[in-house]
């Protein structure tokens, strides 16, 4: 987005000056995934998801000029533009052939707690754009329950989720989360997790989904939270979570039943979201992470 970056880098300053840590544990080395770059030259990339006929979605806002945009890059690497002129957009969620984003993921919104915040949806076919809520402050991530409501954060001011129906009423979720950016929901075992991004540690909230108003329990994130930044999280096939470590440039990986955590990868400067790949051409077992540098980076687990 294109005020999240200063955002990111002034509360470094301010945390440094107020947070004396208490040598917190780093979090262990996993057996090792290698990086390879997938693209470059992007603006800020908040986001990603596949739209499952080849293609990787992604959330782009430049600092400067234009507003961003909802691009589509295919496994060959062709770039094109799904919605173009998006202010500020946040987190994607695929549904069949339509992709819902956020626009107004903004930090003057957070501040301010200005309600110009909004879920789209594009029709991935014809390329036709709805709008399915408005009056949002700066909602951040995204993600589909399994009714079909979205849930979107919010990392910055007061308030936390909001839960919003395919009608586009609006309640609050969770609100016992505070700072809360990625999130992922495992229907099988009933929980919702959620990150936070500026709270002083950071934490992954486990909520029930049954009842949104309890934290069933919290995972805790060695280190600083804002220097942590945690960003987007995803739920992998193996029961894990990994967990995108904007400021600290690392995507940690969470094992929710005992909280070992230990690092996937390291040396990716403000890395915003991952994913695994899905569909033609973008591998499952691998992770691709978008970052706010513009680049997009696959990492592959080795046997």
């Amino acid at each position: 987005m294109r005020t999240r970056l200063p955002l990111t880098l002034s509360l470094l300053v301010a945390t440094a000056a107020l947070v004396v840590p208490s040598a917190p544990a780093s979090a262990a080395a996993c057996p090792t995934w290698t990086k390879s770059q997938v693209a470059r030259g992007y603006s800020v990339l908040e986001n990603l998801a596949f739209d499952g006929t080849g293609g990787m979605l992604v959330s782009e806002t430049s600092l400067i000029g234009p507003p961003g945009g909802l691009r589509r890059l295919s496994a060959t690497g062709v770039r094109s533009t799904v919605v173009d002129k998006v202010t500020s957009p946040g987190g994607i969620v695929v549904d069949g052939r339509t992709a819902y984003f956020t626009s107004g993921n903004g930090l003057v919104s957070g501040f301010f707690n200005k309600a110009d915040g909004a879920i789209n949806a594009v029709d991935l076919d014809t390329g036709q754009v709805s709008t399915v809520a408005t009056g949002l402050v700066m909602p951040n991530g995204m993600v589909r329950l399994p009714g079909g409501d979205l849930v979107v954060s919010r990392d910055l001011g007061k308030g936390s989720m909001t839960r919003v129906t395919a009608a586009g009423a609006k309640s609050p979720f969770a609100p016992a989360a505070t700072s809360t950016n990625g999130m992922a929901v495992d229907a099988a075992q009933g929980v919702f997790y959620v990150d936070s991004t500026f709270d002083a540690k950071t934490v992954i909230s486990v909520i029930d989904l049954d009842a949104p108003h309890a934290v069933l329990r919290t995972i805790v994130i060695p280190g600083i939270g804002p220097l942590n930044a945690a960003d987007d999280l995803t739920l992998g096939a193996d029961g894990n979570l990994y967990v995108a470590l904007n400021v600290a440039g690392k995507v940690v990986r969470v094992t929710p039943a005992t909280g070992a955590i230990c690092t996937v990868a390291s040396g990716i400067p403000l890395v915003s979201s991952v994913r695994f790949g899905a569909g033609p051409g973008w591998d499952p077992a691998s992770l691709y992470a978008t970052s706010f540098t513009g680049t997009v980076t696959r990492l592959t687990p080795q046997p």
